[in-house]
Parts: structure tokens; C-alpha cells; sequence
């Protein structure tokens, strides 16, 4: 993070932690550069950030308070730290929500996806013009598993610039980063067993589970500091588990990334109880500050850390193309892959190993990320001065979601209902637990640009909310 960002951090913490108070007068600026260490204008930006944020009010002549409404943006979370389902049963909800929300009628505050209009379409479609006139007729035999060597070349270089040692013959390219998580547990785990995963986690662990018959031990999650270490411990302990299915970096739907710290706890705690770690890392790119985050696996000494990801998230969702840094167990998923989707596109990867090869991508990250991050400033300033003052927002830096928090007795799939007669969608918290202490928590959506119809959509959002109150 950049210097003011680990400021910023660090009052907000200190804010959560009521160490400031609603009203409490914050050091002055020079009085924080002289604590900190830092230059007064690190911490002129720091503070500004955090009053664009809605943590912070500045008052003429007087300096900085902590808002009134503070309180309202973050909240420690008391959930229990540890639940079983032998059962998942959520993929018929899941699909009619998804289903619901693809007219483009829809406000898609619930989308999984970035706005579309932030990827270099041009380019893309031009790589694709390019590879289609010079594909010969052994393209589709090069491009089987573990697929096209150019792209697996590319990913492992743009691994190695984090100083992570990956080759390309452990990289499996796959049908988007669904796939490479979906055959990364298949490959480790069997009908029945045991596979810890975070609470609340993205939907799809859930309809992986479920598809594969396999047990979950779901493990509370904070959205400021991630997983609980104790109750994966005793989890860990507790039960023969198989694998844990996992996002250190901007997890969704929390937003939360774990410090390095965590991340090698939670691999030293995996390896000493010989458990695989699969990690979602579809988000890492869409970081903020000046480094990218390191991946769990960045950790892992014995290879038992297998590193999913795509550019669905960052570059174009539609192309479906993701892999999986497996290690020694890349062989296996191989095979698996063969028996079920038997190869990823080969015109998708050619297109994108020709996209790659013009050094066009970090610039377009650049500017992605700093889009996102201005996107989500606004549709947070506006969730803080349009919603009742009963909910809660939990912010966290990087990605495009906010995870927000009704009051318990209200049900997030009701406002989901109500919300899409106006034809607005969000994601209720039911789509990312086998439980139902997150049922009053939906996510949102931020990535899409701005405007009075935006605006008008969370005025609506806050009207059923107050109905409902």
C-alpha cells in the first residue's frame, strides 16, 4: 500500500475499534505527521480519502471529527466461527438469481462482474481477427491440455515479476477461473469428505460442493481481517479434512485481503495437517496501493497450494479463460480435464496470448483500477448519505464490492425481491452461505459508472429498506 492508504487503514481500524468515537476531534494534521512519521501531505491525503469515505468530517477552522454516522460504515461481526453442512442445497437459488438479473433493464448493483465497458474491447476483438486468419489446422491440437504454451509462458513471467518461482508446465489453462477451482477439488478430494471453506465465501464453492457431494466446514470470516485462525485450527483438528477452498486476496464477497502475516499462518497450519489449499484469486489485479498482493501460495514450500485465477475479472469475462498453477498435481487435473470439457478454447487463447504479447495489459490495469476506485468512492458516498442510518457498510480497499449489513431481523432476499420489481438487483446474503446468519447482508456492486439513474437506484433501495424497517 501506498503510505497514506496504511494510514487511512489504520484510522478506520482505530475508528472500529472505538478508539475514536462519533464526534471525537481527530490530531491535527501536523500533530498525525509528527506521530506518524509521515509527511504532512501523506497525511492531508490520508485524511481526505477517509472524509471522501464518510469516515471523517472536516469543520472550518476547527480540523477533522470522526462522523456521526461513522459507526454505520463498519461493524466487528459476532457470527459463530465455525458451522457443518453435510448437505449443500443453495444452486436453485443461486440460478434464479443470476437468471433474473441478465436483462439489461436491470441495475446490476448484484452483478459478479465489472462493468464491460472498462476492457480494452478493441484490442481484444483485433487479436482475435489476427489469430483467426493465421490459425492452422493444428491449433486446436496445440491448445489441448495443458494448453496454449505462449499464454502459460506469459502468466508464469507475470508470476515470476512477484518473485514467485511458477513454470509453465505445472500451468493448466481452463474454461475460466470456475473450471480450474471446480478440477482442483475433484482432483484432491472424494464424495463425502470433508472441504473447509470461508463463511460467508463466493457462490460457486457452494455449487461446487454441492455438485460433488462433498461436506463443508464453513469458518467465519471478519470483513477486515479475514478468516478466524483459531476455528480453522480447530477445524483442522477436529475433523479429516481434505482440502480448504479459500480467497486471501479481495475475497468475495467481503472485499477483505489478508496481510502476508495470515496468509502464511494459514499455509503452515494447512501443511501441518497435510491439506490442500485451492485459492481463489480471480480479484488480485484489481488491488489498490502501488504492489500487487501476494497469493497464499507465495508461502507454500511443500506445493500443496493450488493457484486458481482468470482474466474474467480484469481484462474480458466473455473469452472464459482462467487456469490453475497446480503444481504436481497438474498432471491430474490434466486428465480430469480431458474427461469433461476436453480443452479451453483454442481461438480465446491464441486471441489472448496475441493481447498479451503487446504490453498493453498493465496499462489497461492501471487505469482499471484507478476507474474502480473512484467508481467505488461515489456509490459509497452515496450509500452513506442516502441509507438509514440502522445499516451498515463494510468497506474494504480493492475490488468493486461493498458488503452491507441490515438489521438482523430484516432478510436481504426480501429486499431482493422488491428491489427487482424496480427493477434493480443486488446479491442477498443467502448466496454466499450454507447458513442463514448471513441472510440480512447482500452485496453491491460498484464498478459501473455513476450517474442519476445510479443515484436514483440507491434512493429507491433506501426506500424499500425503510419499508421494510
Amino acid at each position: 500500500m501506498a503510505k497514506y492508504e496504511v494510514l487511512a487503514r489504520r484510522i478506520r481500524e482505530q475508528i472500529t475499534a472505538n478508539i475514536w468515537q462519533s464526534d471525537d476531534k481527530l490530531p491535527s494534521l501536523r500533530e498525525q505527521a509528527a506521530a506518524s512519521g509521515m509527511s504532512l501531505m501523506t497525511v492531508m491525503h490520508a485524511y481526505q480519502i477517509l472524509e471522501s469515505q464518510g469516515w471523517i468530517i472536516s469543520r472550518p477552522q476547527s480540523g477533522y471529527y470522526v462522523a456521526p454516522k461513522a459507526g454505520f460504515l463498519t461493524s466487528p461481526v459476532g457470527h459463530q466461527k465455525l458451522e457443518l453442512a453435510e448437505q449443500i442445497d443453495i444452486n436453485s437459488f443461486i440460478f434464479d438469481v443470476l437468471q433474473a438479473s441478465r436483462s439489461p433493464s436491470i441495475m446490476p448493483f448484484g452483478s459478479s462482474y465489472p462493468d464491460p465497458g472498462l476492457f480494452p474491447r478493441q484490442q481484444l476483438t483485433h487479436s482475435l481477427k489476427t489469430v483467426a486468419r493465421t490459425m492452422g489446422s493444428l491449433s486446436a491440437t496445440d491448445n489441448l491440455p495443458p494448453g496454449n504454451e505462449d499464454l502459460r509462458k506469459t502468466i508464469a513471467q507475470r508470476y515470476a515479476l512477484q518473485g514467485m518461482q511458477i513454470s509453465p508446465d505445472e500451468i493448466v489453462i481452463t474454461a475460466g477461473a470456475l473450471e480450474s477451482l471446480n478440477l482442483s477439488l475433484q482432483a484432491t478430494t472424494e464424495p463425502g469428505d470433508w472441504v473447509i471453506i470461508e463463511n460467508p465465501c463466493f457462490y460457486g464453492a457452494l455449487q461446487a460442493l454441492e455438485r460433488l457431494k462433498l461436506k463443508a466446514l464453513a469458518i467465519a470470516s471478519h470483513p477486515q481481517w479475514g478468516i478466524d485462525l483459531n476455528a480453522l485450527e480447530e477445524a483442522l483438528k477436529t475433523y479429516p479434512v481434505k482440502a480448504c477452498w479459500m480467497m486471501t486476496n479481495i475475497q468475495n464477497p467481503l472485499g477483505v485481503t489478508s496481510s502476508n502475516e495470515k496468509k502464511q499462518q494459514v499455509v503452515a497450519l494447512l501443511q501441518r495437517y497435510n491439506v490442500h489449499l485451492v485459492e481463489d484469486d480471480v480479484y488480485s489485479e484489481l488491488y489498490s496501493g502501488s504492489d500487487k498482493p501476494l497469493p497464499a501460495k507465495a508461502f507454500d514450500e511443500k506445493g500443496m497450494a493450488m493457484l486458481c485465477s482468470s482474466f474474467s475479472k480484469s481484462l474480458v469475462a466473455g473469452f472464459r479463460i482462467g487456469w490453475v498453477a497446480a503444481g504436481h498435481m497438474a498432471s491430474k487435473i490434466q486428465r480430469l480435464q480431458l474427461m469433461s470439457t476436453l480443452s479451453t478454447s483454442a481461438p480465446m487463447q491464441l486471441a489472448l496470448a496475441n493481447y498479451l504479447a503487446t504490453k498493453s495489459y498493465d496499462s489497461h490495469l492501471r487505469k482499471l483500477r484507478r476507474t474502480l476506485a473512484q467508481r467505488k468512492d461515489i456509490a459509497l458516498q452515496s450509500l452513506h448519505t442516502h441509507l438509514p442510518k440502522q445499516v451498515k457498510i463494510h468497506y474494504a480497499q480493492g475490488g468493486y464490492f461493498l458488503w452491507i449489513e441490515l438489521p438482523a431481523h430484516l432478510n436481504a432476499t426480501d429486499l431482493y425481491y422488491r428491489a427487482l420489481e424496480h427493477k434493480i438487483s443486488i446479491a442477498p446474503g443467502k448466496m454466499f452461505s450454507a447458513s442463514t446468519q448471513y441472510n440480512n447482508y447482500f452485496r453491491f456492486n460498484t464498478s459501473y459508472e455513476w450517474t442519476d439513474k445510479s443515484e436514483q437506484g440507491v434512493i429507491t433501495l433506501a426506500g424499500i429498506i425503510r419499508e421494510l424497517l
